[in-house]
C-alpha cells in the first residue's frame, strides 16, 4: 500500500500543476513522478492524481521509447478509444434510417408514433443490437447535419389558379371605393375565448417570484361561458368595431356586427355614400357559400339602402385578410398575460387597443342568442337581388337593396 505522506506530497504538486497540463503533459508528468519513486510509484501516483495506472504506464513507455509527438497532437495517430461508429459500422446507417424523412412517415416504422428524442432513438438502436446511448446519438445527429427544429407554417396547400387574380381584383375594388369616398371593410371572427381565471398566452409585469395564479385546466366554465369577437375593420380610416357575442358565430351574428358598425360609425362618416364594399374569408360565418350570409346582407341592404359589394378571399388565404394583421394581432398583444375573467374585461381590453399608426377600436357587447342550423329555402334565396361578377361570381357579387321587402 502506498505511503500516505508520499501520496499527499504528490497530490499537492499535481493540484498546483494540473491547470497547466494538457492530456500529454499529465500523462508524461505522472510517468516521471512514478519512475522517480521506483517500486510502488505507479500505484502512489495513480492514487494521488486519480489518473489510471494504465495511462501512467503508457507515459512511461513513451518516455522509454524517446518518441516525440507534434505539438498539436496529444497522442499518436490511431491511439485512443475507437468511436462507436468505427466499432459498429452499421450504426450511422441504422440511425439515418430511423430519422429519414422518407421513412419516418411509414406506419410500420417502430418510431412512427413516438417522440424522436435521442433517448428513444438510442433505445430503438439497442433493440437492433447496437451498443449506444443518448449522448452518442446526439453527437451523431450533429455530425449528420440534424438539429432540433420546430414546425414552420409556410405551405398553403394547393393554390387556386386564380388566387393572385382575385387578390388583384380585391385590391382594385378597395382602391375604387377609396377614390370615391365610399367605405371598404375587412371582416372576420377572432378566436373564441373562454371566460374565467384561465391562463392567457404572453407575459406581463408582476412582482418577482409572484406570477398570476390561474386555473390548472382550461375547461369551459358553463356559468361564465365564452365570448365570440367579430371584427369590422374600416380599411380607409384604420378604425374598427368589434361586436362581442356570447352564443354562436353565425352569419346572422356576423351581419349584426356589420350593422352595428354602420349604426355607430359608418352612417355618420359616410353619410352620402350609397355603396359598401365588404372583403371577407371564404369560410366561417361569412362563407362564400352561406345562404344565410347572403340573406342577412340582403336585409341589411334593404334597411340601409346601400348597395353591398362582397369580395371573398380564395380558400386557404385567410391570413391575407387585412383585419388579421391590422386589428386582431394588436388585440391579442393588448390582453397578453391577462386572464379574461368577465365580458367587461374583454370589452375594455379590446376597446383600449391602440397602435402608433392611429388604430382606434370600439367594442360593444351583443347579448342576443343566435341559433345555429337555420336553413334558407330556395324561394327565399331567389328573392334576393344578387348580381354576380363576371370574374368568379362565387367570390365576387353585389347585393342590391330591394324597393320593397
Amino acid at each position: 500500500m502506498p505511503d500516505a505522506r508520499v501520496v499527499d506530497w504528490i497530490r499537492e504538486k499535481y493540484i498546483d500543476l494540473a491547470a497547466e497540463l494538457d492530456e500529454r503533459g499529465r500523462r508524461r508528468w505522472t510517468a516521471i513522478e512514478a519512475r522517480s519513486l521506483g517500486r510502488g510509484g505507479i500505484a502512489a501516483v495513480a492514487e494521488a492524481t486519480g489518473i489510471s495506472d494504465r495511462t501512467i504506464r503508457t507515459g512511461m513507455r513513451e518516455l522509454a521509447a524517446g518518441n516525440s509527438l507534434p505539438a498539436y497532437r496529444q497522442r499518436r495517430e490511431g491511439a485512443g478509444r475507437r468511436s462507436r461508429q468505427e466499432e459498429q459500422p452499421g450504426l450511422v446507417a441504422a440511425l439515418e434510417q430511423l430519422i429519414s424523412p422518407t421513412t419516418r412517415g411509414d406506419p410500420t416504422n417502430p418510431l412512427r408514433w413516438t417522440c424522436k428524442s435521442t433517448r428513444s432513438l438510442a433505445a430503438e438502436l439497442r433493440n437492433q443490437g447496437f451498443a449506444v446511448g443518448g449522448s452518442t446519438v446526439r453527437e451523431l445527429l450533429v455530425e449528420l447535419g440534424y438539429s432540433l427544429q420546430g414546425n414552420r407554417k409556410t405551405r398553403e396547400g394547393n393554390q387556386h389558379p386564380d388566387r393572385n387574380a382575385q387578390f388583384e381584383h380585391i385590391n382594385a375594388r378597395v382602391k375604387a371605393r377609396k377614390r370615391r369616398g365610399e367605405p371598404a371593410l375587412s371582416v372576420d371572427t377572432k378566436k373564441k375565448e373562454k371566460l374565467g381565471n384561465k391562463s392567457n398566452s404572453g407575459r406581463e409585469y408582476e412582482p418577482k417570484g409572484h406570477p398570476r395564479e390561474t386555473d390548472t385546466h382550461d375547461f369551459l366554465d358553463k356559468k361564465k361561458g365564452k365570448v365570440v369577437p367579430y371584427g369590422v375593420y374600416d380599411i380607409h380610416r384604420n378604425e374598427a368595431v368589434v361586436a362581442i357575442g356570447s352564443s354562436h358565430d353565425t352569419a346572422e351574428f356576423a351581419v349584426a356586427a356589420i350593422r352595428l358598425w354602420w349604426t355607430k360609425l359608418g352612417k355618420n362618416t359616410y353619410a352620402s355614400s350609397k355603396r359598401l364594399l365588404i372583403t371577407a374569408d371564404s369560410g366561417g360565418s361569412n362563407a362564400a357559400r352561406s345562404r344565410l350570409w347572403k340573406l342577412e346582407l340582403q336585409r341589411l341592404a334593404d334597411e340601409t339602402g346601400l348597395l353591398i359589394e362582397v369580395c371573398h378571399y380564395p380558400p386557404g388565404t385567410s391570413k391575407w385578410n387585412k383585419i388579421e394583421h391590422r386589428l386582431f394581432c394588436h388585440i391579442t398583444r393588448n390582453w397578453r398575460g391577462v386572464p379574461l375573467e368577465t365580458r367587461e374585461i374583454v370589452v375594455s381590453s379590446i376597446g383600449n387597443t391602440r397602435t402608433t399608426a392611429g388604430l382606434e377600436v370600439h367594442a360593444w357587447l351583443d347579448e342576443k342568442t343566435y341559433t345555429t342550423g337555420i336553413k334558407v329555402p330556395d324561394k327565399e334565396l331567389a328573392a334576393c337581388t344578387i348580381k354576380r361578377n363576371k370574374f368568379h361570381g362565387d367570390w365576387n357579387y353585389e347585393i342590391h337593396p330591394r324597393t320593397s321587402s
